[in-house]
């Protein structure tokens, strides 16, 4: 499944369109949220607000849970799929815990 070519590892992957779709859209979630926290934490610096720093960690959770699951097919090979699984279904934690973020900074005065 791995190829050496000049140097560097090549992977590839056989996936089925449901797959790649939750790739594809797993991808879009990190993009997103990564480019949010950015966006919200220059926000918190320019503001001081702390519903600000907030709301950008609520954003980094959706990234982190993103790239998590963007990168469930490609682990396969490095670790074993039970690892792999617990990791992807432990990360939606990252989901609630971004979700309570963004309900504590729009609660707060």
């Amino acid at each position: 499944m791995a190829g050496l070519v000049s140097g560097f590892v090549t992977m590839t992957v056989a996936l089925t369109l449901a797959q790649q779709l939750e790739q594809i859209i797993s991808l879009g979630i990190f993009l997103l949220g990564a480019v949010l926290a950015l966006l919200s934490a220059l926000a918190w610096r320019r503001e001081r607000d702390r519903r600000m720093a907030v709301v950008a960690v609520g954003y980094l959770m959706f990234a982190i849970y993103g790239f998590v699951v963007f990168l469930e097919y490609y682990l396969f090979s490095y670790l074993p799929v039970q690892t792999v699984e617990l990791l992807e279904h432990s990360a939606a934690a990252l989901i609630l815990v971004g979700l309570l973020a963004f309900f504590v900074a729009l609660t707060r005065d």
